[in-house]
């Protein structure tokens, strides 16, 4: 694959974007936890001249990059994922493995951290080049609540910008191709909590009690049934119990049972829906026998739906800089969440994958075993800055 990168980042540049995805690799954060990447990120922009950097999420930073050209003054973001996962890692063999124990960076976010620097730097120094700005996001807390994502759309901080680009490692897809498909590309995660009642009794007198454990294994069989017979086949909806609590004796009939768990779908026409379905099958269950049901569900991330123009010029991008073979044509499942819909609730967005899939880093994310390898770093920066400045001129 070709990458040019002389001509965007300098050599320490590129031993400072690399360097970093080490340390964060090194030392990871769980979300909302971020404090050390922050500073880090900070001292590396800091180091290359870079200021005016703001914070949000208490522990996100952003910094604009105001091009000096004359031209449209368009407004492009960017953002990379910075927060970690609490798994314990497994690869001896890398020598920037995880010091922290039981948390990893098992989803790549320090890749996408250490892109989003490199794309910083490179625009920084470029800015004679181009009109309008470029909003650089390091984001917190992709992976659990409260989400940055959220932040960004609750603060408004894509107020009078006309794009947004994202991008995620996929072991998926063989190292040194992208990929990118028109449309959604994940689903919207919703979460709720149920609480279900009954009435406790001995264990050797049933009818005298409410089973609430009975009425939590109803419900799990019937809410399977809104996606299979409620869902066209293509919604690629999912209804997933996560954790179950209920009982303290052998011998007693249960009188609460706590679940929680997801509501997914691609489709944001049918996402009111599900919940409502699920607050009324717990209800109804319930009632038919003769507890009660309470649902509270909290609205999570969006699906990332991607600009068809942005996908098509991403696309062409990557056919003239990398090679046809370089775009990985495949249309891909939709699985998955990402707090990225967020971004792509505001404005047009598109949110590319870069592969990473290559002898030895086989493993999918989410895993003790995720890796990707360095190489793939600086030539996705580079492609990533091309790209913003195709958005920017075009």
């Amino acid at each position: 694959m070709s990458t040019r990168s002389n001509s965007f980042l300098s050599d320490a540049e590129r031993d400072a974007v690399i360097e970093l995805r080490h340390d964060m690799h090194r030392e990871p954060e769980l979300s909302n936890a971020e404090w050390k990447t922050q500073e880090r990120i900070r001292a590396v922009l800091q180091r290359f001249g870079l200021s005016g950097f703001k914070t949000f999420h208490n522990t996100g930073l952003y910094i604009d990059i105001e091009g000096r050209a004359s031209g449209p003054k368009r407004a492009v973001a960017v953002r990379g994922d910075i927060d970690a996962l609490p798994i314990q890692e497994t690869r001896d063999d890398l020598p920037y493995r995880s010091q922290v124990n039981g948390v990893m960076h098992a989803c790549g976010h320090d890749v996408h951290g250490s892109i989003a620097l490199g794309t910083a730097l490179a625009l920084h120094r470029m800015r004679d080049n181009f009109a309008g700005k470029v909003r650089v996001f390091f984001q917190p807390a992709e992976e659990a609540e409260p989400l940055g994502g959220r932040t960004v759309q609750d603060e408004k901080l894509l107020d009078g910008f006309d794009r947004a680009v994202g991008f995620h490692v996929s072991p998926g897809i063989p190292a040194g191709m992208f990929g990118a498909q028109e449309g959604a590309v994940t689903k919207s995660a919703d979460q709720f909590k149920l609480t279900v009642t009954g009435k406790m009794a001995h264990g050797a007198s049933p009818h005298n009690g409410i089973d609430a454990i009975a009425i939590a294994a109803a419900f799990i069989n019937e809410v399977q049934k809104v996606v299979s017979r409620e869902m066209p086949i293509d919604d690629a909806a999912v209804i997933t119990i996560g954790t179950i609590h209920g009982g303290e004796a052998t011998n007693i009939i249960c009188p609460s049972v706590v679940m929680e768990g997801t509501i997914r779908t691609a489709c944001s026409e049918r996402r009111a829906l599900l919940s409502q379905r699920v607050r009324e099958v717990a209800e109804g269950v319930a009632a038919l026998h003769r507890g009660r049901a309470e649902c509270i569900i909290r609205q999570g991330e969006p699906a990332v739906v991607n600009d068809p123009e942005m996908v098509r010029k991403f696309r062409q991008l990557v056919h003239d800089t990398a090679g046809r073979d370089a775009f990985f044509s495949e249309r891909r499942p939709i699985a998955g969440s990402d707090d990225f819909g967020f971004y792509a609730a505001c404005v047009p967005s598109i949110y590319f994958w870069l592969g990473t899939r290559a002898p030895g880093n086989e493993s999918f994310v989410h895993t003790p075993t995720f890796g990707a390898s360095d190489e793939l770093i600086i030539p996705t920066t580079v492609l990533t800055v091309r790209y913003i400045l195709d958005l920017l001129n075009s």
